[in-house]
């Protein structure tokens, strides 16, 4: 359900050029459905991000968990790699996520989770990604990348979110692997006109019967990037809500001093 839908988990960020899809020139209503997604997915997110987040899991009585984090990114050409510490409550500290987030649409990203009280590495295989990420919301296919060429995209109509113009497309997997590994079985998103940040999105899910609500609370400008600095996402049955997961995000900082040897699997066992 991705497609940059905000600031990379340590995720999305937003800012979308033209320039990227090859014409400075062509107005904004000869886009395609596929234009546009590849102008979200194109657009600048930054490098070498360090930023705090906080974790909000609310089930469906309201009770609330906080989890405290930090994010790292860092491109590698035109892959990007992340990677997340968990700091507090006791239960999740020192848990760690790695991902390897590779621009090539026949390659397989990689993510890896660090257990601290088994002392031990879990590689997320293919067939887990649609599973939920620590509990949340986010299923692990929410925390990289999709390779645009995997779906067929609709423009389905031109609206207003919060006061904003968007675009609302449709995004259908071309195969049923990308359903087995996502878990959505397709999603619509909402575009803003003006930077290409997908601002709400909606995803359908294999399993179950639900719908995953995605929404955009607060964004932002921070050193000229985009960056969504709360999100919630939502898990419904029909109208019943299942569990919610609100992201904020504080303390952005682009441009620092981040090596590669900062992402590897001997750093997530280390930790900070």
């Amino acid at each position: 359900m991705r497609h940059r839908t905000a600031q990379r988990f340590p995720i999305l960020a937003l800012t979308a050029l033209m320039a990227a899809m090859g014409s400075q020139t062509q107005a904004a209503d000869e886009l395609s459905a596929r234009d546009i997604m590849q102008a979200v997915n194109d657009r600048d997110d930054g490098d070498n991000q360090i930023s705090d987040m906080e974790m909000i899991l609310i089930d469906k009585r309201g009770k609330q968990r906080i989890r405290k984090m930090r994010s790292f990114g860092k491109d590698f050409g035109e892959d990007d790699y992340g990677l997340i510490f968990f700091l507090s409550p006791a239960d999740v500290k020192d848990t760690g996520f790695l991902t390897y987030d590779y621009d090539e649409s026949e390659r397989d990203d990689d993510q890896w989770l660090y257990l601290p009280a088994l002392k031990k590495t879990k590689r997320i295989a293919a067939g887990d990604k649609s599973g939920s990420f620590m509990g949340s919301d986010f299923n692990y296919s929410d925390m990289s990348e999709r390779s645009i060429d995997n779906y067929t995209y609709t423009l389905m109509k031109e609206t207003e979110v919060d006061g904003h113009p968007v675009w609302q497309i449709e995004s259908i997997p071309k195969d049923k692997e990308e359903i087995e590994e996502t878990g959505y079985t397709k999603t619509v998103s909402f575009v803003r006109k003006d930077n290409f940040v997908v601002i709400r999105a909606v995803g359908w899910l294999k399993k179950g019967n639900r719908l995953r609500y995605m929404e955009v609370h607060d964004l932002q400008q921070v050193d000229g990037i985009w960056v969504a600095m709360e999100i919630s996402m939502t898990t419904k049955k029909g109208k019943k809500t299942l569990h919610k997961t609100v992201l904020k995000t504080s303390n952005v900082k682009f441009n620092q001093d981040l090596s590669p040897d900062d992402f590897t699997i001997r750093k997530l066992e280390k930790g900070l």
